[in-house]
């Protein structure tokens, strides 16, 4: 066969493969303009496009498991890196999250945390420009603050979940506020499902962290706390991460740290 075909069978089955999850393809601010997200197959381009989302190495679309929680691909998936391009917004803004698709039975959590990333300035005669420093982010060094979450909403074996609620809306989209009186700057969101129809095993949650660089305007004057490394966000025994769907149940834990409510 020639190495063209071959090429061609072996994307073919990696589209395939991808299909299967999901990813986050791009944001809107208050239901307005479009800033890209990630395409995981843009890992065989050439020259990719330059994005908001941080690339990482899921070109099989796969998950991070319990057993790799202690370790940085659990911040913005496997081996991520950052990209270069941010969504822009301003404090109290709600952003819409676009994944390309989500499958009706990776029921489970979504919760998002935003990271602080420092920024610089450069002087000039009248001027002062902020230079945002995205390109110094890497996985294991931010703090994730919890700003939303949302998970169970009724019933059991299996129930409805809001991951229901995000295929139910036809364009498989959540949203999210931007806290009303967080400080002006640049943050890391990560934008996470986690996948709970294996979880009734241990080491079988799987987790789908997905990042984009955020850039915050406005006046707010609340800023984020250290918060928490991505190696200390779960453990594979919490409650909500080693969680049985398939029966009778009336409630779930979500994980992680508690909510930051101290900019709303």
């Amino acid at each position: 066969m020639h190495s063209s075909l071959v090429l061609g069978a072996a994307s073919a089955a990696l589209f395939s493969l991808a299909e299967g999850h999901g990813w986050l393809t791009g944001a809107r601010v208050n239901g307005a303009g479009w800033t890209d997200g990630q395409n995981p197959n843009w890992y065989y381009i050439t020259s990719p496009p330059a994005t908001a989302g941080w690339k990482a190495l899921n070109q099989d679309n796969g998950f991070v498991d319990p057993a790799s929680f202690q370790t940085s691909n659990i911040d913005c998936h496997k081996s991520a890196v950052t990209n270069t391009q941010y969504v822009t917004a301003n404090a109290g803004d709600t952003l819409t999250l676009y994944w390309n698709t989500w499958p009706d039975s990776h029921k489970g959590p979504i919760i998002n945390y935003i990271a602080p990333v420092s920024s610089m300035s450069l002087y000039f005669p009248l001027v002062i420009l902020q230079v945002s420093c995205f390109a110094s982010a890497t996985a294991g060094n931010l703090g994730w603050s919890k700003i939303s979450e949302a998970a169970w909403i009724s019933g059991s074996n299996p129930g409805t979940w809001v991951t229901d609620t995000l295929i139910a809306t036809g364009n498989f989209s959540s949203t999210v506020k931007i806290p009303a009186k967080l400080k002006a700057g640049n943050y890391i969101l990560r934008h996470e499902i986690i996948g709970l129809h294996s979880a009734g095993n241990d080491n079988g949650a799987q987790a789908y962290p997905q990042c984009l660089n955020l850039v915050v305007g406005g006046s707010g004057t609340v800023s984020a706390p250290s918060g928490t490394k991505g190696t200390a966000l779960y453990s594979r025994t919490d409650p909500g991460i080693l969680f049985d769907l398939y029966r009778t149940f009336s409630s779930y834990t979500i994980p992680g740290p508690a909510l930051w409510t101290g900019a709303n």
